[in-house]
């Protein structure tokens, strides 16, 4: 199957089962925080899992790459990267394994059936309107910025679609972690299992791992510190595995 690229876009390789992605610097591009959530969620055989917020798909297809789940969907408001989501699953061949919807996260309960869900994954907007400076590019700025959700948002949503029993993963930044703890227990959401992404050892974390299970008991495990870089411009071993290379 031919699928076209528009102007701007590009096919890049995932380097995992022969998959690759269409992307577009005008929009917004995956990152490693999206390639760590991917090996950090974990989808049993026959599992059915949904991203919030899938941007142009990265982590359903590389879901599908790592785990044995049994169907993904993605959920993207904006057109364009939906359009290129879609356009994605296509050219793997993936269309009976990966849903791309494009849907707001705040209606997402009216989108998909309650508790239909085994797993639930989101890398959401890190920034508040208050914390930085807003992208002039909108694509960007929604993808940045709690423009069009919040945390709660999608926090709450993940808890009304998920099973019980189900897990929610997700990744975000350190210096919201009271917020979060504090929404996922609100919304039944037990944190149990959280792990922090330092750039380098010496450096303060720039990222969190976590998992939630609905309706879990409280108890969280903090699994051992993920170190990006052991010297500039050189990955880890340990992100050489996530990366698959």
């Amino acid at each position: 199957m031919t699928i076209e690229l528009y102007p701007g876009e590009r096919l890049d390789d995932l380097e995992r089962n022969g998959y690759k992605i269409i992307q577009n610097n005008k929009t917004f591009c995956f990152g490693m925080d999206a390639v760590l959530l991917s090996g950090f969620a974990h989808v049993k055989p026959g599992e059915k899992a949904l991203d919030l917020g899938t941007g142009t798909g990265i982590i359903p297809i590389l879901l599908k790459a790592k785990t044995k789940g049994e169907h993904f969907t993605g959920l993207e408001i904006q057109e364009a990267s939906a359009d290129m989501a879609r356009r994605s699953v296509l050219y793997n061949h993936l269309e009976d394994q990966i849903s791309i919807v494009q849907g707001d996260i705040k209606e997402a309960h009216t989108l998909f059936d309650a508790a239909s869900f085994d797993v639930i994954t989101s890398n959401p907007p890190y920034m508040t309107g208050n914390h930085g400076l807003v992208n002039p590019d909108m694509p960007k700025a929604i993808a940045r910025h709690e423009i069009l959700c919040t945390l709660d948002d999608v926090i709450g949503q993940a808890s009304k679609l998920l099973r019980p029993g189900g897990r929610f993963y997700m990744v975000h930044r350190p210096f919201r972690m009271a917020e979060i703890m504090t929404k996922m227990t609100a919304h039944r959401l037990e944190p149990k299992r959280m792990r922090l992404v330092y750039p380098f050892a010496d450096k303060e974390p720039n990222m969190v791992l976590i998992e939630g299970l609905k309706g879990g008991k409280p108890r969280i495990t903090v699994e051992k510190p993920l170190i990006v870089y052991k010297e500039p411009g050189v990955y880890t071993d340990e992100i050489y595995d996530v990366y698959g290379y």
